[in-house]
């Protein structure tokens, strides 16, 4: 018998069919119990799909079942056997049986609907539910009575299904066979010759069986034992062939189907009946009960609309003699919508790069209800508003593509809601959420958090001291984030910026290379790129900008009076000076800035501090008295010039002053003026050559004198028929800086220079003082400067200078 299977299950096997159906569907037909790895069809050629496009589309099989019966060879474009496949597992006694399966290439994405066709081999016997029947049968029974017989199971179908009933000769029953609606067989025995219990004995044993159609032929057997009773010789009777009811699935337990009814006319005992399914099996034994007594249908168990649709039930009546009456139930299921949507995912790519385009796909998914009708319609939505949409092109496969271009930046990671509801009422739903993380890309250039950077540093600095971080943000990440600070090349007074400052790559940090001096360089401008690590990188500049504070490093430097070494200057001041007059001006600046340079005057010193006084903040000497001729001739003044810095820095001049009308008057005094911190400690000898000295300045003073005289008068007839201009002396580097301690007026004095009138008088400005007297220490400075005077004097276009 296997040999002749094998033979058949190969012959089914050369017969497979094979036909191309519209819209990319193909069916196969195969038969059931095929070997793992067996030869369903070359999926590659019926399609006309080469092998490349199938390795390169990652062509797969998608069932959405738990059992994968089929398996696609990509390197060969073939389908086979990846399960046992019994058809009587699968699909009952439905016919024909098959099973479906979708295959997905993508890049493009493709589908193509695969029906695979089971065919049935003769691989089951008919069998009964039971081995041994017992009938009691009344003597009395009349010929025709029916007697149901027991049902047989065959999982085949068609001609390897049940064909055939035989009942074992005998005198009294013939078999009588039947079909139901759906194609099963059963068999009733018809008593057709009356029992007769004492002719015959009390019981009677016949074997009925039944037989298959295929080849070889298959065949069960029940023993049926009959007993023969006395009496009861009417057997009940259905008042209906059918009954039909309809219930609604997952209705609860003990819900109402339908009332069955029989009646026997025999009276007693015999007229008492009982009623019971006869042909349940195991399954609907869990789903049904009828009550014995009063044939009430109810449900027992899980009615599922998805599972069975109909249910076809055999009941029997039968009284107290054994009579039996059968009629059929037909049991009609109404779907609800129980079954939310399957969503299965195909593919999904995560993470997306950030600069994909409009539109790109991300993820297919299948979406299936088991429901029927409106219940099982479904319709695919994404939950929150996200800059995606899904699009369905292919029945039961939606496509999760972008809508816009994303950012990473504003959002990195996006969890994805889809939502599938049906439409039955109330509808049902399912959620599947997709978490997409988005890859970066280089799109943001690194942004400095200050438009200009501004340091300060104080001057004298030590080299290699920080002054502040550069810091840059770059919204992106990785690579594309990190950071390098960079100098820009440009040139300070002729030198590269790199010799004055450095800047840290990774931190940022801006360290100063040399030191600095405020009086040469004030401060530094420069340009700083930072860079990510991106490629291509993106930059972006900032302004520097380093102050150099300054330092109280210059001490005041004394522009006037000048301090010589070989030579005395002294200031003449008349003894007819009134309280107030203006001696001179200390004029002294200082390199320095800010408060650093505010200067202030000091008297130190003084040989009559009664007599003078100096301004704080001008430096002008003038008198605080009037001068009277007790004062002596000459006056020594030492004024400290200080400026406004911590700790502050100083320098003293020394001025000399003449209290005299005249000339002669002081070179007496002023003979010994630059020797008075050299003192002999012999005094005869300073006597004598004191002596000698007046004397000799005595008489050439009185020349000089005389001749100046009579030359003064002599110019001052020149100057007045010529009216020639008069121009003031000042002294070297003597000006008017504002703010700085030095001259800050113009005084103009009235001189009159004549002999014998007063038409000769003429203004004069002077710088700051009215007469200047240079001695040298040999007494020869008087007629240098009565010389330098009359040279001024005799030139027809020189200014005239008066001292």
């Amino acid at each position: 018998s296997w040999k002749y299977e094998y033979l058949h299950h190969k012959r089914l096997l050369f017969i497979l069919c094979l036909s191309h159906i519209a819209s990319g569907q193909i069916r196969y037909s195969i038969p059931e119990e095929m070997k793992k790895g067996s030869l369903i069809g070359n999926v590659a050629l019926d399609l006309g799909i080469d092998m490349q496009r199938l390795r390169s589309g990652r062509a797969r099989i998608v069932t959405g079942e738990s059992i994968q019966y089929t398996e696609l060879k990509t390197d060969k474009g073939t389908l086979v056997v990846n399960e046992r496949i019994d058809r009587e597992q699968l699909c009952g006694d439905v016919t024909p049986c098959s099973f479906s399966f979708d295959l997905i290439l993508e890049n493009p994405m493709e589908l193509h609907h695969v029906t695979v066709e089971v065919l049935d081999i003769n691989d089951n016997s008919p069998s009964f539910h039971q081995h041994d029947m017992q009938l009691t049968i009344g003597e009395s029974a009349a010929p025709g009575a029916r007697f149901v017989l027991p049902t047989v199971n065959d999982p085949d179908v068609g001609v390897n299904g049940l064909q055939d009933y035989n009942l074992s000769p005998n005198e009294n029953f013939i078999l009588k066979k039947h079909s139901n609606t759906d194609g099963r067989k059963y068999a009733e025995m018809v008593l057709e010759k009356p029992l007769d219990r004492e002719e015959t004995n009390p019981s009677l044993s016949l074997k009925l069986i039944a037989v298959d159609g295929g080849t070889p032929q298959r065949s069960g057997s029940v023993n049926i034992d009959i007993t023969v009773l006395d009496a009861n010789d009417n057997a009940p009777v259905f008042n209906q062939s059918v009954y039909k009811a309809t219930v609604l699935e997952n209705s609860p337990r003990d819900t109402y189907v339908t009332t069955v009814n029989a009646s026997d006319v025999d009276f007693g005992s015999n007229s008492v009946i009982t009623y019971y399914f006869s042909d349940l099996n195991s399954g609907l034994s869990d789903l049904f009960t009828v009550n014995e007594e009063s044939g009430v249908i109810s449900i027992t168990g899980l009615i599922d609309y998805e599972k069975d649709k109909k249910y076809e039930l055999r009941i029997e009546a039968k009284d107290q003699g054994g009579l039996t009456d059968s009629s059929k139930v037909i049991i009609e299921v109404t779907d609800v919508n129980d079954n939310a949507p399957i969503i299965s995912v195909m593919s999904f790519t995560s993470p997306v790069s950030e600069d994909s385009p409009s539109g790109t796909t991300i993820g297919i998914i299948n979406v299936k209800d088991l429901d029927s009708g409106d219940n099982g319609q479904v319709n695919c939505k994404i939950e929150q508003n996200a800059p995606f949409k899904i699009t369905s092109n292919l029945r039961n496969y939606y496509t999760l593509v972008t809508d816009t271009v994303l950012d990473r930046e504003s959002v990195s990671e996006y969890n994805i809601t889809v939502v599938a509801t049906d439409a039955g009422m109330p509808p049902l739903s399912t959620k599947r959420t997709f978490t997409l993380k988005v890859s970066d890309v280089n799109d943001n250039a690194p942004v400095f958090s200050q438009g200009v950077y501004n340091a300060f540093i104080t001057e004298n600095n030590s080299p290699g001291v920080s002054v502040l971080m550069l810091r840059a943000r770059d919204p992106d990440e990785n690579q594309n984030a990190r950071i390098s600070y960079i100098l820009e090349d440009a040139n300070i007074g002729g030198s590269p910026v790199s010799e004055y400052v450095s800047v840290n790559a990774e931190s940022g940090v801006v360290h100063i290379v040399r030191s600095f001096d405020y009086e040469q360089i004030k401060q530094l401008v420069f340009v700083v790129k930072a860079q990510d690590g991106g490629s291509p990188p993106l930059s972006s500049n900032v302004s520097v900008k380093i102050m150099i504070q300054d330092q109280n490093d210059n001490p005041p430097q004394v522009l006037y009076p000048v301090q010589t070494g070989g030579s005395l200057v002294a200031e003449m001041v008349p003894r007819s000076a009134d309280v107030g007059y203006l001696v001179t001006k200390v004029v002294a600046v200082d390199v320095d800035s800010g408060q650093n340079a505010w200067l202030s005057y000091k008297l130190q010193k003084a040989t009559d501090r009664a007599l003078f006084e100096v301004g704080l903040q001008n430096g002008e000497i003038r008198t605080i008295r009037q001068v009277t001729d007790k004062d002596a001739v000459k006056q020594r003044l030492t004024v400290i010039v200080e400026d406004n810095g911590q700790p502050s820095r100083s320098a003293t001049v020394i001025v000399n002053v003449a209290v005299a009308d005249s000339f002669p008057e002081v070179l007496s005094e002023f003979t010994d003026f630059t020797h008075d911190k050299e003192y002999n400690d012999n005094l005869t000898f300073y006597l004598v050559l004191a002596l000698a000295v007046v004397s000799f300045l005595f008489i050439t003073c009185l020349v000089v004198i005389i001749s100046v005289k009579i030359y003064r008068w002599r110019q001052s007839r020149v100057l007045y028929h010529s009216n020639l201009p008069v121009i003031p002396y000042y002294p070297p580097r003597y000006s008017d800086t504002l703010g700085t301690g030095t001259l800050q007026h113009v005084y103009n004095y009235e001189v009159c220079r004549t002999t014998d009138s007063r038409k000769s008088d003429c203004k004069f400005g002077r710088a700051g003082s009215q007469n200047v007297l240079i001695m040298d220490p040999s007494s020869t400075g008087t007629m240098q400067r009565i010389q330098s005077e009359k040279s001024i004097l005799d030139e027809p276009d020189s200014p005239l200078e008066v001292s």
